[in-house]
């Protein structure tokens, strides 16, 4: 059981938080709160070493002050910023590279679905309105604002395979067979 946990709780609570993120555009602090929380007994019953929660400390603060840059660049939004340092979290300074490429090529994909999504949205609009309207006005139209939090949960989801904690799921479930 304690294998299926250390395995599940991280991708269950990410995909809550881009769920959240697609429905209200916002992520609720009480679930990155407890994203960041369970951590610790999940490290203190998997037997994670000292040195190992040391690393998985520093990669979430690391992420927290980059997330934090971000935002006050306006090009991340406040939920997300501590989502990332939450996830960070989790994947420590090991695999934390590993987790922010996987959620760059995330937010990519996302990025380019979005931009069809609304130049489809925006000329259908110009169709059913009858208006003719330039390419600058037009894109006037594009909100630039994205539910990243999806992004990071599938960049969570997708670098999640190569952590510790697979490491030691897998080393329960062999141990338990």
């Amino acid at each position: 059981m304690l294998n299926a946990l250390s395995l599940l709780v991280l991708p269950l609570l990410m995909l809550l938080a881009a769920a959240n993120d697609l429905a209200a555009m916002r992520i609720p602090n009480w679930l990155t709160a407890l994203i960041a929380v369970l951590f610790f007994p999940m490290a203190f019953l998997t037997n994670m070493p000292v040195s190992e929660i040391g690393s998985h400390a520093i990669a979430g603060v690391i992420l927290f002050f980059a997330g934090y840059m971000l935002f006050t660049m306006r090009l991340f939004g406040g939920g997300d910023a501590k989502l990332m340092a939450a996830a960070g979290l989790w994947f420590g300074s090991k695999d934390a590279m590993q987790f922010l490429v996987m959620t760059a090529v995330a937010g990519g994909v996302l990025a380019l679905v979005y931009m069809i999504w609304t130049a489809i949205a925006v000329m259908k609009s110009d169709v059913d309105s009858n208006e003719t309207l330039s390419f600058r006005q037009r894109l006037r139209r594009v909100s630039p604002k994205l539910p990243y939090g999806c992004a990071l949960a599938a960049g969570a989801i997708l670098a999640f395979p190569v952590t510790w904690w697979a490491e030691v799921g897998n080393q329960l479930a062999n141990h338990a067979a």
